[in-house]
């Protein structure tokens, strides 16, 4: 596998950004991770979405739409420069917003690159950037049929909660917990080859 990395969105990836899209569509692919970016796709312009991340950064913009604090990142092949994926890292989560089981990260792979284990890599990534905003412990979501994710979320030190039905999409889902400095500690030796920086 080769290395990747994390990327704030910028206007210079517009058209490989709108391309990632499309390729989830084609392949009917849920878009994960993408930081509302998949409005673009109901008529928003990707100049919009980038100027709603920067919005997103203001706490009582967030508190009146109702959202989470997050940073949303491409997911960036090193040897190619080609974005393999997205996540968003959710910080500040209310004790509020946790009970109805808001979860920390969201992410994705295109689906021409998927198996290949950049989920994962990517995950830890995202791991370290909660470990950069403070947060300790984390919460994570997906579909009880979701091998895949539920794999990785495993794989990364994921304690699996509970399993309930999920309002929002009327499907059975997963919550697990994952430790976020014991699973960056445990896991170094696994991925440090595989990410363009750890520290």
């Amino acid at each position: 596998m080769e290395k990747i990395f994390l990327e704030i969105p910028t206007i210079n990836r517009k058209q490989e950004a709108l391309d990632y899209l499309v390729e989830n569509v084609k392949y009917k692919s849920d878009l994960n991770g993408t930081g509302s970016m998949d409005e673009c796709l109901n008529g928003m312009a990707y100049e919009e979405w980038l100027l709603e991340l920067e919005k997103r950064e203001d706490i009582k913009y967030l508190n009146r739409i109702n959202r989470i604090p997050s940073k949303t990142f491409f997911v960036v092949r090193e040897n190619d420069n080609r974005i393999v994926g997205m996540i968003n890292v959710r910080y500040n989560i209310s004790d509020d917003k946790l009970k109805t089981w808001a979860s920390h990260i969201g992410y994705g792979i295109r689906p021409t690159e998927r198996r290949k284990g950049y989920a994962k890599t990517a995950l830890y990534l995202g791991l370290l950037e909660e470990q950069k905003l403070g947060e300790e412990r984390i919460l994570l979501e997906c579909t009880v049929d979701n091998i895949g994710s539920n794999k990785t979320i495993l794989s990364l030190g994921g304690v699996l909660e509970k399993t309930e039905l999920d309002e929002y999409d009327n499907l059975m889902t997963n919550y697990y917990w994952i430790n976020v400095n014991d699973s960056i500690k445990k896991y170094y030796d696994s991925y440090k080859n595989y990410i363009k920086s750890v520290f």
